[in-house]
This record gives C-alpha cells, sequence and structure tokens, in this order.
C-alpha cells in the first residue's frame, strides 16, 4: 500500500470509529468560536472531539507525523495518537509536569526542568518525571499516591503525559494503525484521567464532574466539594 493510500486508510479509520462513538470528526482541528470554551488540539489532524472514552471527555488528534513514501507518493502518517483534557483543579495542583517513557530511548532532561524521584523504583527505571524549575516537585510526589505508580507501570505501550496549560495531554505511541490502536490509546487516556481525578478526590481537592467541559464543548459549572 502506498503512502498516500494508508494515509487515507487511517484518516477513514478515524472517522469512522468517531462516527460511531458519537464524536465530532475533523480533518484539521479548528479553534472553537469567539468567547467560546478553548479547543483542545488546535490544528490537529484527524481531530476527534467529545467522550473519547467512558467518563472521559476531551479531544484527540495525530501526532509525531513523519514524511513516508518515494518521489510521486509521499504523504504524511501517525506515529502517536495524542490526547487532551481540560483539567483547571488538576493545574491549581501541579501547574505543569511531564512523564516521559525511557523505555528503549535516550531522555535528556533540560536544564530549566527538575528531575522528580519517587520511591517506585519501577516507576523511576521506566519514566522520567520533571517539573519546570521555578515549581516545587513536592507537590507531584504527593499526588502520585504508591498505588497510582504502581498502577501506570502495568499500562502496556509506550506512553508519555503531563499537564500543560490547564491541560492533561497523554501521548501513545502506535505499534501500528488500525482501530483497535485508537481504541486502546483512548481507553488507557481514560484510564489515566479517571485515577488522576481520583487521587484528587482521596486528597480532598474540589474536583468537576466528567462532563463536555473537560473538551471544550461547554463552559465548567461550579466546581463540587472534594
Amino acid at each position: 500500500m502506498g503512502a498516500k493510500a494508508e494515509a487515507g486508510e487511517w484518516a477513514e479509520t478515524v472517522r469512522r470509529y468517531g462516527e460511531r462513538n458519537g464524536l465530532t470528526y475533523e480533518p484539521v482541528g479548528g479553534i472553537n468560536p469567539k468567547d467560546g470554551p478553548v479547543a483542545l488540539c488546535v490544528g490537529g489532524v484527524n481531530r476527534l472531539t467529545g467522550q473519547l472514552a467512558q467518563g472521559f471527555w476531551g479531544a484527540c488528534c495525530d501526532a509525531d507525523e513523519k514524511e513516508v513514501g518515494g518521489l510521486f507518493g509521499k504523504a504524511v502518517l501517525p506515529t502517536a495518537v495524542l490526547a487532551k483534557s481540560h483539567m483547571p483543579d488538576l493545574a491549581q495542583v501541579v501547574p505543569a509536569f511531564n512523564v516521559e517513557s525511557i523505555e528503549g530511548r535516550e531522555v535528556v532532561t533540560q536544564r530549566f526542568q527538575r528531575k522528580v524521584e519517587f520511591e517506585s523504583i519501577d516507576f523511576n527505571r521506566r519514566f522520567l518525571a520533571t517539573v519546570p524549575s521555578e515549581y516545587d516537585p513536592v507537590a507531584l510526589r504527593e499526588l502520585f499516591s504508591p498505588g497510582f505508580l504502581s498502577w501506570v507501570t502495568t499500562m502496556e505501550g509506550e506512553i508519555d503525559f503531563g499537564v500543560n496549560d490547564r491541560q492533561l495531554w497523554f501521548l501513545w505511541r502506535l505499534r501500528e494503525r488500525s482501530e483497535g490502536e485508537l481504541k486502546g490509546a483512548l481507553e488507557n487516556a481514560g484510564q489515566l484521567f479517571r485515577r488522576l481525578q481520583s487521587e484528587m478526590d482521596e486528597s480532598g481537592i474540589n474536583t468537576y464532574p466528567p462532563g463536555p467541559w473537560h473538551a471544550g464543548l461547554e463552559p465548567f459549572p461550579q466546581p463540587q466539594a472534594g
């Protein structure tokens, strides 16, 4: 199969998946109307928006694209799926952090980042967690309970996740471009979203009920007391 045909087949796979699951599909993700909630994955190719998995609202799109194919049949294909969700309550606890998978690749900590070490040896071996240099890493250590750290290490596949611009993001590296792989990416993103909400609930942090506001489809309601 040529690169252009493969790109078209992937786009159709994402579109059909969105149609069957009540999601809004856009070949290229645009911005929300003026004065509306902030859109997610702006400019992202093959964007889906809505309830991506049970109890998980957000948007997803192609990520880490690369150009493949010959002189007369080049196309850009994704090597990962990026899912995002608005989580202002989480951002109040940890304004920004990155957790990167380090299995099979070299990751270098930038000078403007602070590495965060956890008590879980398995987690530290599989992931590199960092916060911007101006933030205290203690908040992230306190947010991630031993149970959460143990659960993250059981997730299959190569993943990264974090918080930036008051949004939770989750990157799933594709082993193949298929509906099953897309579904797996979104289900795992949903599990991460729910686990983080549970961590905040246990810490007594105000949280919002899952809903379209997490996807930028409606304004946030009044926060619920934790």
